[in-house]
């Protein structure tokens, strides 16, 4: 959540800031600011509302200098307005201060700096204010930066410039922050996209780092202040890969990327000769004496990881699906038997690390499933598997659930061979499935009747999803991205649930999706008659094996023939097209859903 960029280097500032800012917008924010250094002092322009807004006002002013910062802001202490738009300043405007997280000791650290004039309703303005006692105590700028840090509490990243210095000041703890670095030019971001046109040089920084950047280079230091070294890795996404390439949304640009996502993240991890799943980043017994699986995950995340609950309980394999916001705060009995599976996109969803980091010190093994190389939750658990999906804008997550699931398929084969000794001919159907994945989600994207749907209910009063085993997951993934992007109350739950309770709702204004996947199906067609007769239109998402999944069915949203546990995928291809088409028809803004951000960086 917030958008944090930074730069120093040759030429002006400006203009890389704003497109920075840019770049960042998928994260969600409702103002946004940027300051820069110049000769005469700090020039600091920020606004309510668009990036747009603050453009406008950049071009009718004199804002300049090779030096500078900028934010969007997402509104949790006070509401969107230019004074609590970021960045703030100090009384004498001599540092000016961008802040993503939450500073949770803000109230008494305001009261302590009461002779100080705050213009603002946020906890970031304790930020420069403390850093101008230090100033004023007589402190060079970057002593001043980290004896204010060392006073601060909660979870924040943070990027400041000072009048007369020629360098930006960053640190975060809890939340991202990423030093880009090119020949000319160094910069700071919350996320490698705001700066990808540029460079593809990156260093993830680590909790309690602070990093100088200058013209003439870096200096990283731990919460100690000693110097250290961290690696500098290499992003391999294309520029292109982060704007949108003709499409009209994000969303949709992505949708239709996930045949490539697929095989990128299939490629190499299955030996066709052998009949078996190989991930090299797990060595031979990772998963020795493993008895029982936790996954912890939240939002889309969540579904993937109940998706593979389900797989795993198909192979006799005990799993359990959590919440990771709850899983953290109160975590169930662990040991050196269990494994914890950290699902994260991003790598630094709050949730899921402190899910992390709440099991620490019980023996339980940890391993990360993510699709952000060097994020936070690789460095908390031992093992990492990646889902190689590419660069993900749009809020509303498309293509990374599929490559989840699909990392997790391959994953619970692991797991089934590790603990069941499984044989050669049981992954046989799944691996031949797996390979022509990719074809199969291409033909769903050319072949869709998802515009004929969307056309056919996309004013309605409410929308149910319904699905069984794998199914469930899925039609709770539909659910959420309909309600994401369209504004229209839409639930997803396991068919097996409808009649205690949700049956009471369904009207003939309650279009159901019925997800069919080859588990319990005749099961399902039964809870598709039952709101037949109470004349509810039905759309089934099927392959058409079952004759009653299209017998009962006002429309029909087909997928391919597939083994059954790689059809949730294409199931919900389906029902993310029928979402995009529903929302572009109500003039959503698909890419910027109203109080969403892409990457949940505050618990």
């Amino acid at each position: 959540m917030c958008g944090i960029t930074a730069r120093v280097g040759s030429g002006d500032a400006v203009d890389e800031l704003l497109s920075g800012l840019r770049n960042l917008e998928y994260r969600g924010y409702d103002s946004a600011g940027v300051a820069t250094v110049n000769a005469d002092g700090l020039d600091v322009i920020k606004r309510e509302g668009e990036i747009d807004v603050l453009c406008g006002s950049v071009r009718g002013s004199s804002v300049r200098g090779r030096t500078g910062i900028g934010h969007t802001r997402w509104s949790t202490h006070g509401p969107p307005t230019d004074a609590n738009a970021h960045p703030h300043t100090d009384c004498l405007d001599r540092v000016a201060v961008v802040h993503n997280g939450i500073i949770d000791n803000y109230a008494e650290l305001k009261e302590e700096l009461s002779t100080h004039e705050f213009t603002s309703d946020t906890d970031t303005e304790v930020v420069p204010h403390l850093i101008e006692e230090f100033l004023s105590a007589g402190y060079p700028p970057e002593k001043a930066f980290r004896m204010a840090i060392d006073r601060l509490s909660g979870s924040y990243a943070i990027a400041a410039v000072f009048a007369g210095t020629d360098a930006v000041f960053g640190t975060r703890s809890g939340s991202p922050l990423v030093l880009g670095r090119s020949p000319e030019r160094y910069y700071l971001a919350s996320d490698v996209p705001a700066f990808l046109e540029y460079t593809d040089e990156v260093v993830y920084l680590r909790n309690g780092d602070v990093v100088t950047i200058r013209p003439e280079g870096y200096t990283i230091t731990d919460a100690e202040g000693t110097t250290v070294e961290r690696s500098v890795e290499t992003v391999d996404w294309d520029p292109d890969d982060a704007g949108k390439g003709g499409y009209d949304h994000y969303m949709l640009k992505e949708i239709y990327e996930q045949p490539t996502a697929l095989r990128q993240t299939i490629r190499g991890r299955t030996d066709a000769l052998n009949r078996r799943v190989d991930l090299d980043e797990l060595p031979e017994g990772t998963f020795s004496g493993i008895e029982s699986v936790h996954l912890v995950a939240m939002g889309t995340s969540y579904h993937a990881a109940m998706y593979a609950r389900s797989l795993l309980a198909d192979r006799g394999i005990n799993a359990q699906a959590f919440l990771s916001g709850e899983y953290g705060s109160n975590p169930p009995p662990v040991d050196g038997r269990t494994l914890v599976v950290a699902v994260s996109q991003s790598g630094e969803t709050a949730d899921t690390l402190s899910a992390v980091r709440a099991i620490q010190g019980t023996g339980a093994r940890t391993l990360a499933l993510t699709n952000v190389v060097g994020s936070t939750v690789t460095r908390e658990c031992e093992h990492t598997v990646y889902i190689r999906a590419g660069p993900e804008i749009g809020v509303a997550a498309t293509k990374s659930f599929s490559s989840q699931v699909a990392t997790l398929l391959l994953l619970c084969e692991r797991l089934n061979h590790a603990t069941n000794g499984a044989t050669p001919r049981s992954t046989s159907d799944l691996l031949d499935s797996l390979t022509v994945l990719p074809d199969d989600v291409q033909q769903v994207l050319d072949e869709s009747e998802a515009q004929t749907v969307a056309s056919a209910y996309h004013d309605c009063e409410s929308y149910f999803f319904l699905g069984r085993g794998v199914g469930h997951a899925v039609a709770l993934e539909g659910a959420l991205k309909f309600k994401e992007i369209t504004y229209d109350h839409a639930e997803g739950f396991s068919a097996a649930e409808l009649k205690h309770g949700p049956l009471a709702l369904v009207t003939e204004n309650t279009p159901v999706f019925a997800v069919f996947t080859g588990r319990d199906d005749t099961k399902t067609v039964h809870n598709v008659k039952e709101v037949r007769a109470r004349n509810a239109p039905v759309i089934a998402v099927t392959d058409g094996s079952h004759t009653g999944a299209t017998e009962y069915a006002d429309h029909v949203l087909s997928i391919p023939e597939t083994h059954r546990d790689v059809a949730g995928i294409l199931a919900n291809v389906q029902l993310q097209l029928v979402s995009y088409l529903a929302a572009d028809m109500l003039s959503r803004p698909i890419d910027k859903p109203r109080n969403l951000a892409k990457s949940v960086t505050v618990e």
